[in-house]
């Protein structure tokens, strides 16, 4: 299974690797190896030392710390002490160190080291500019958050192919049995 990167910043991509949260929850970093291939996926990485159980541990501490933040953030509530402290702590360790080689550049790291890499990705995104582009996917199932770059502003969810196409479906159905019912 790939993972998915509609999101537009490795710590919302992270945080939405739990889809579903307010139904079906459904864990994509269900083992250490799926961390290990996040990592990869997701550009933080090209080699990674693999990933433990603890690895794994702390991974889904941080990004449910992450999503709390965002969450908050977004609702323009206080941030929780111990996300705050969570994802500072994070940080604050050494992250990925990019290498030239005579391939180009190459990325070998540790799971600590990647995961600081994402921690500091959150605190760059809720403290930079690009906090007003921040919105959740406008289907009610999908928890989603992502960063909307479209021209206006006016993107409504994660990804047309997940969410977009589901919902104009589903409208386009109730708008085709009402009208079969008004005839």
């Amino acid at each position: 299974m790939k993972h998915v990167f509609l999101c537009g910043n490795p710590a919302l991509d992270l945080a939405c690797t739990l889809r579903a949260r307010r139904t079906d929850r459904f864990e994509t970093l269900y083992a250490p190896d799926r961390l290990d291939a996040w990592y990869v996926e997701s550009g933080i990485a090209d080699t990674l030392s693999p990933c433990g159980d603890a690895d794994l541990t702390r991974a889904v501490a941080v990004r449910e710390a992450i999503y709390a933040l965002v969450t908050a953030r977004l609702a323009g509530d206080g941030y929780d002490d111990g996300a705050l402290a969570l994802l500072n702590e994070t940080a604050r360790k050494p992250p990925v160190a990019p290498q030239l080689t005579p391939e180009g550049r190459w990325v070998a790291a540790t799971p600590e080291q990647a995961l600081s890499t994402v921690a500091r990705h959150a605190v760059e995104l809720l403290s930079g500019p690009d906090v007003p582009l921040m919105k959740e996917c406008a289907n009610p199932e999908c928890t989603k958050i992502f960063i909307d770059r479209s021209r206006g502003g006016r993107r409504e969810w994660c990804g047309m192919e997940s969410c977009g196409n589901k919902i104009k479906a589903a409208a386009y159905r109730a708008r085709k049995k009402e009208a079969a019912g008004a005839s």
